[in-house]
C-alpha cells in the first residue's frame, strides 16, 4: 500500500487542522499554540511560516519557522521533510527549539549546512505543576508589574536574558523587539517580581499562555540575593497566579546542568514529564 506524503506552507484556511495538531499535546506545544491562537496562520501576523506535513491528505505534523524553528508533533519522516525545506530556504532563525528527540534529529540533518551552533543544549527537562505548592509558602511580596515600572523591570530582564542565552537582547536593533515583548507581558499582567527600594530581587513571567496550559519563563534572582531560596517562594507565588488566572497546567523547561534550579522547582511542586532541546545561533 502506497502512502502519499507532502509538505507545504499552511494558509489561514488550514487553521482548524493546525489547531487540532497543536492541541493534541497542549503542554509541549504551548508556545506555538499561543501564537497561532492569537495570530492565526497569516505569516505577517504570526511572525513566520507554519509548515505542514501530510500523510494521505491528513495533517500530521507542523514546524513553525520564524525567529525560532520549532518542530511540532513531528514524526521522523516529517522531520526529514522539514529539514529539506529548511535547507532550501536557508537559516532565518536564531534558534531551533522543541521536543528533544525531534529537535535532535532536525539538528543532525541541518548541522552540515547550518552549523556550527553557538550553543547546543541537548536535554532541558520539561516540568509541570497542576496545583499550588504544598510545601513552599508563596512570597507575599511578589506581585504583578505595573506599566509605569518598565524602567525598573527592564534591567533585570536584560540581565536574565544575557545570563541565560549568552548574548545581550539589546544588540542588533538596540533592544526594540525585546523591549516590546517585555512591555507586552507587563501590559497583559503576566510579568511578576519582588521589588524592594526600586531594586528587583526576583522576577519571572508567564510567557506562552493558552486556555489549557501556560509556561513560566525568565526566572531570575539578583546575584546578591541568591542562595536565600527567594526563587522558591517567588515561584510558588507565580504558580499561584498562573493557576488562578491563566491555565490549569503550568510548565517550564530548565537546563539539565542547572541542578539547583531543578531542585528548587521540584520543591515548589513541579515534576519532570519530558525534555526539550535548544540549538542557539
Amino acid at each position: 500500500m502506497l502512502t502519499q506524503t507532502t509538505t507545504r506552507v499552511l494558509e489561514p484556511g488550514d487553521l482548524g487542522a493546525a489547531l487540532a495538531v497543536l492541541e493534541s499535546e497542549p503542554v509541549t506545544n504551548a508556545f506555538v499554540t499561543s501564537r497561532v491562537q492569537v495570530a492565526g496562520l497569516d505569516p505577517w501576523r504570526l511572525g513566520g511560516e507554519m509548515w505542514g506535513w501530510y500523510t494521505d491528505g491528513r495533517l500530521r505534523s507542523l514546524c513553525y519557522s520564524g525567529a525560532n524553528l520549532v518542530p511540532v508533533c513531528a514524526t521522523p519522516e516529517a522531520v526529514r521533510a522539514f529539514a529539506d525545506r529548511a535547507r532550501r530556504t536557508g537559516r532565518r532563525c536564531s534558534s531551533i527549539v522543541g521536543p528533544a528527540e525531534a529537535t535532535a534529529q532536525l539538528w543532525r540533518l541541518l548541522e552540515p549546512s547550518w552549523g556550527p551552533a553557538r550553543d547546543v543544549r541537548p536535554h532541558q527537562p520539561l516540568m509541570v505543576a497542576d496545583g499550588p505548592s504544598a510545601d513552599i509558602d508563596p512570597d507575599p511580596y511578589v506581585r504583578r508589574i505595573r506599566k509605569d515600572e518598565m524602567d525598573v523591570i527592564m534591567p533585570a530582564c536584560v540581565a536574565m536574558f544575557t545570563e541565560e542565552v549568552g548574548v545581550s537582547p539589546m544588540a542588533g536593533d538596540g533592544g526594540l523587539l525585546y523591549q516590546a515583548r517585555v512591555a507586552e507581558l507587563v501590559g497583559s499582567g503576566r510579568s511578576f517580581a519582588r521589588i524592594e527600594d526600586g531594586r528587583v530581587l526576583f522576577k519571572a513571567e508567564i510567557g506562552a499562555a493558552t486556555t489549557q496550559a501556560c509556561q513560566i519563563q525568565g526566572v531570575w534572582v539578583d546575584p546578591e540575593f541568591r542562595g536565600r531560596r527567594l526563587s522558591e517562594a517567588g515561584m510558588a507565588a507565580v504558580l499561584r497566579y498562573a493557576l488562578a488566572d491563566v491555565a490549569p497546567v503550568v510548565s517550564l523547561y530548565v537546563n539539565d546542568y542547572n541542578a539547583p534550579a531543578r531542585a528548587s522547582y521540584r520543591r515548589v511542586g513541579f515534576r519532570e514529564v519530558g525534555a526539550f532541546m535548544s540549538v542557539l545561533f
